[in-house]
């Protein structure tokens, strides 16, 4: 007569190591999704304060400033756009941001091949400096940056904003281009000189365009960056009609009653366009850094 073999488990009434393991696995992913979940709930609980806010009036916001808490109206948003002059901060930031944006798709790539593919003196030590300087605060290359933007008579144009804001891309930019090419098989390379190719035309007919998912990263993070740059055209412009969005809406907290229904709108204002870029490019962006990591 055939007996049939409980598992030990069953046989001992305690689980086994791999039922331990699993519990153990199972609760600790439960708890990464709850924890997860909260940060999300932290991250966008103050979005959704700006937007209903941005559709309140200013007794409203200060009486019940959590979101939806009574009716929407778009008269703030037109108040807003009335008060600041938006259409023209908006030209001033667009200015600064695709100004900036240019420089670096211009310049950067080229720097990133080299490191990627050339040989010249001092390659290695000069990468090095680059990767040190993304080390480095803003903060303590401010006042030297004002004060060249000073002595090359830039000051009160966007060029003393998009120079800086380009320049300080650089590092970061150099970075992800020179591991995106390096992630390339040479073999292109090598083809491509067989063809007859300069580096200049392998570069601009081969490897510049397989890039695009880097330069798409690259455009989205220093166009953020650019956008709502506020120190600088604070520091280099005192004409109103040049101030960029964050300098406009710094004029809305400096009134001696603040509407801070208008402030949300005008945050609400600056946010939409970067929001629109990267839901749009996001697949780009992901691909971008994925490839960059690879390298």
């Amino acid at each position: 007569m055939t007996t049939t073999q409980l598992p030990h488990s069953i046989r001992s009434g305690k689980p086994s190591t791999a039922e331990r393991n699993a519990v153990k696995r199972a609760s600790l992913r439960v708890i990464i999704i709850v924890l997860l979940l909260i940060y999300a709930v932290v991250s966008v609980f103050p979005f959704f304060i700006m937007l209903g806010g941005a559709l309140k009036t200013n007794q409203q916001v200060l009486t019940n400033p959590f979101p939806f808490s009574s009716p929407p109206t778009i008269q703030t948003l037109i108040d807003t756009f009335e008060a600041l002059n938006v259409p023209l901060l908006l030209f001033n930031s667009a200015v600064i941001a695709v100004g900036s944006c240019l420089v670096i798709l211009i310049v950067f790539p080229l720097a990133g091949y080299a490191f990627a593919l050339l040989q010249f003196p001092l390659k290695r030590t000069l990468f090095a400096i680059l990767v040190g300087a993304l080390f480095v605060p803003g903060v303590t290359v401010l006042l030297p940056l004002v004060i060249l933007d000073q002595e090359l008579g830039l000051n009160g144009t966007p060029l003393a904003v998009i120079f800086p804001v380009a320049c300080g891309a650089g590092p970061i930019a150099i970075v992800l281009m020179r591991s995106y090419y390096a992630s390339v098989p040479y073999e292109v390379h090598e083809a491509a000189v067989l063809d007859g190719c300069s580096e200049i035309g392998i570069f601009w007919r081969v490897y510049f365009p397989l890039s695009r998912a880097a330069l798409v990263t690259i455009t989205i993070l220093n166009f953020v960056a650019a956008w709502n740059e506020y120190v600088l055209p604070t520091l280099t412009n005192d004409d109103p009609t040049k101030f960029p969005l964050p300098v406009g809406l710094q004029s809305l907290l400096s009134s001696n009653v603040v509407q801070w229904n208008q402030v949300m709108a005008a945050a609400l204002i600056i946010v939409i366009p970067i929001t629109v870029l990267f839901i749009g490019l996001q697949r780009f962006f992901i691909n971008g850094l994925q490839g960059s990591v690879k390298g």
